[in-house]
């Protein structure tokens, strides 16, 4: 016979789609949020000129400042009020989480549940503030001192500068928190695709304008894009990837009836932390060289030199990109996935892993197990993100063909089409019940 499950997948098509109204709603608001989004990265600072700021930023953008403004969906380029976009969200959150880990009281909110969630987002909030505010002030001084980008220098633009770009990180903040409410997928994450996404059509225009130009050859072309094709493919191979352990369960009497044992799988993902690591080692590393990138040649000789070292593509840039890729892969998978807490529940539940005892040893296999998949999972993270990284940086490619950027696009593309899929069954399924329904009152 065919499962119930089964014959929801067999019936999921668009017709099952169409008569689906809560999803086509959540939908529609997820696209009118990101159009607002985009809207906002062409609105430019109140009192710069953007013609100039074009020229300053044409000659610095093969360094720290393309990374920065592939983040933005071009707003750095056009300098937009979401310049920063939500990078400094993803930086509090990065620091929120790190105390979690030193902190018994953050550890403790941690354990509350659902209010103490709300307390810790809070203070993540508050934090967002002060990094933007940060930030903002200092690409304020940088605008200043970068030529003639500022119309009427001083104290007003500065405040005005800061206050704008601040207001445009948390109005994006919550913006992305409304799309994870009430619309479909992780708003932080789709905003941030939505960037990288906007800005594909016209860095492949350059690319090929690089080539009309003689600037790469076709050889190179060619390369780039299969290799491209290459890293996707890859993406959604590991992606889908899963080491699933067998759970056996034994006899169990309900009644006058004996039920025979059954067996189910716990799936470990092998990317367990997702598109986290690298969104969050590019963000650290972004932090420290937003305003050095804007004041060149001032400040001591070791902080230029440490400045420059960072630069994208530079060997100290891609050894901190990759241990902070392989630090974050351990460090949010330890956080996502506790062992000791699924082999409580397996026991609870009566559910036990062959050959291994219930509890404690469990906990310690599941552990074990984990960690060795993490290690490959941290391998392919900085394989996909690293080798294509080192290949546009020599080739002057722009970054939104990185692995980076397409590991950022394909893995939430995937994540949003599993939710779409998610909602689809269960509008069938509740389909499939009042149906039943129907039939049992009719008889």
């Amino acid at each position: 016979m065919v499962s119930a499950a089964e014959q929801l997948a067999a019936n999921l098509n668009f017709s099952s789609f169409a008569k689906a109204d809560e999803l086509k709603k959540r939908i529609w608001f997820t696209l009118g949020a990101l159009v607002v989004y985009r809207l906002g990265t062409y609105i430019p600072l109140p009192g710069i000129d953007p013609s100039v700021w074009s020229q300053v930023f044409k000659s610095q953008a093969g360094g720290i400042l393309g990374v920065f403004n592939m983040f933005s969906g071009g707003g750095i380029d056009r300098m937009a009020v979401f310049a920063l976009n939500i990078m400094p969200y993803i930086s509090a959150s990065i620091i929120i989480q790190l105390l979690q880990t030193v902190s018994p009281q953050l550890e403790a909110l941690k354990k509350e549940g659902e209010a103490g969630r709300k307390i810790i987002n809070q203070y993540t909030r508050y934090l967002t503030v002060v990094l933007a505010a940060f930030q903002a002030y200092g690409i304020a001084i940088g605008l200043q001192g970068a030529g003639n980008v500022v119309s009427n220098p001083g104290m007003f633009f500065l405040l005005s500068t800061a206050v704008t770009l601040t207001g445009g990180t948390m109005f994006l903040m919550w913006l992305g928190e409304q799309v994870t409410s009430r619309g479909i997928g992780n708003g932080i994450s789709l905003i941030i695709m939505a960037g990288i996404v906007a800005e594909l059509p016209t860095a492949i225009a350059n690319t090929l304008e690089l080539g009309r130009q003689g600037a790469l050859s076709t050889v190179v072309i060619l390369a780039i894009l299969i290799m491209a094709v290459v890293v996707i493919a890859v993406i959604v191979f590991v992606e889908r990837a899963q080491r699933r352990l067998l759970i056996q369960y034994p006899k169990r009497q309900v009644g006058n009836r004996m039920f025979e044992g059954q067996s189910s799988h716990l799936p470990l993902k092998l990317n367990t932390s997702g598109v986290i690591p690298p969104i969050f080692a590019s963000s650290l590393l972004l932090l420290p060289t937003t305003i050095a990138s804007f004041n060149a040649g001032k400040g001591p000789e070791w902080f230029q030199w440490l400045t420059t070292q960072l630069g994208h593509g530079r060997p100290l840039f891609l050894i901190l990109y990759l241990a902070l890729i392989v630090f974050f892969t351990f460090f949010y998978t330890a956080i996502v996935f506790n062992p000791t807490e699924t082999a409580d529940n397996l026991k609870k539940h009566g559910g036990f892993i062959p050959g291994i005892r219930p509890g404690e040893r469990t906990a310690e296999y599941i552990d074990y197990v984990l960690s060795r998949i993490t290690v490959i999972g941290a391998i392919y993270l900085a394989a996909v993100c690293l080798v294509p990284e080192i290949l546009i940086s020599y080739a002057s490619v722009p970054f939104y063909l990185g692995g980076t950027s397409l590991l950022i696009v394909v893995s939430v593309t995937m994540d949003t089409v599993a939710q779409v899929q998610g909602y689809m069954l269960a509008h069938q399924y509740e389909g499939l019940i009042r149906k039943s329904k129907l039939r049992g009152r009719r008889k």
